[in-house]
């Protein structure tokens, strides 16, 4: 190995990127065990739309917040997913200019799915971390987002 390789292992190895890749596996695993139970419809970036959509509809801006991307973005995978029929868009009571998102019949349907194969995804980390590790792990994840660990 050579020293350059060496001193840039902390880009391999840093707690950003560790998560990053834990996440990337997380969310393959529930689209594979979605793809088993016949929902093929959803790719990994829509996932940042339904795990931000409240059951109740969300606001496209306060979506795209959430995930972190621009309003233009999120409008895009909103576009895909009323295309694919999961979710729709329509006026805010409050605010006529503003649009809100929420999932259609078939969507909270999928939701049901999906949470099922969140679950699934779950398990298996449990499996392979062990109780134990698995559980003081997501405490410590849930810490460090600053949400209260539920269980503890």
């Amino acid at each position: 190995m050579t020293s350059s390789s060496r001193s840039d292992q902390w880009r391999r190895h840093n707690v950003g990127r560790l998560l990053n890749n834990a996440v990337a596996r997380f969310e393959s695993r529930i689209l594979a065990f979605m793809a088993e139970a016949g929902h093929r419809e959803c790719k990994p970036c829509h996932i940042q739309v339904t795990r931000n959509l409240d059951v109740d509809g969300t606001r496209l801006t306060d979506l795209a917040a959430r995930a972190g991307i621009t309003k233009q973005s999120m409008g895009a995978l909103v576009a895909e997913l009323e295309t694919i029929g999961l979710v729709q868009r329509r006026d805010d009571p409050t605010d006529g200019r503003a649009r809100i998102v929420s999932f259609t019949p078939q969507g909270l349907a999928w939701l049901t799915a999906f949470r099922a194969a969140v679950e699934a995804a779950e398990d298996e980390v449990c499996k392979e971390l062990g109780a134990v590790r698995y559980e003081a792990f997501k405490a410590g994840l849930a810490m460090y987002a600053g949400a209260p660990p539920r269980g503890i």
